[in-house]
């Protein structure tokens, strides 16, 4: 055990548990730049000391703080007005999307969906952010019409034989 001065407070630090290597003996990093085994860290799931203790304290008085934020709103505080609305009805992330999208039945059937999505942001019923998002959902919807085509081809060509 030592002890440590700085910026005018003093902490007592302690060595690890004798069943954790401290390290020392890890041999360092390995020649790729990641951490050789030895130190296997906290254990997963693990939290810092002081978020433990913040979460001790809301789990006591974390009622109390509730009503007091929402009185403090109520009588006109704007700051926990903001956070209590922010609670109740959060930010949404994302919105619904409405245009014309041409049916997929086909992974060729894409093309036409990636035009009508490109069409849609040049004439700005799209976000181009909105846009990549449907995008990718074309993408992925092709790929599984894709799958499927060549799945019922080989099938096709198995029975053949």
């Amino acid at each position: 055990m030592a002890f440590h001065s700085s910026h005018k407070s003093w902490c007592v630090i302690t060595s690890a548990p004798a069943d954790r290597n401290s390290g020392a003996s890890s041999g360092g990093r390995n020649s790729d730049g990641t951490f050789a085994p030895g130190n296997p860290g906290k254990p997963k799931g693990s939290r810092h000391r002081a978020t433990q203790a913040i979460q001790e304290l809301l789990d006591k008085d974390g009622e109390a703080l509730t009503r007091k934020a929402v009185e403090m709103a109520l009588a006109g505080d704007t700051t926990a007005l903001r956070l209590c609305l922010e609670r109740i009805a959060p930010a949404r992330k994302d919105a619904p999307v409405k245009f014309d999208l041409p049916p997929m039945e086909s992974a060729q059937d894409a093309t036409e969906a990636a035009q009508a999505v490109l069409q849609a942001v040049s004439e700005g019923e799209l976000t181009p952010l909105e846009g990549a998002s449907v995008m990718a959902l074309v993408e992925a919807y092709r790929k599984t019409l894709e799958t499927t085509e060549l799945e019922s081809r080989i099938a096709a060509l198995e029975a053949e034989i």
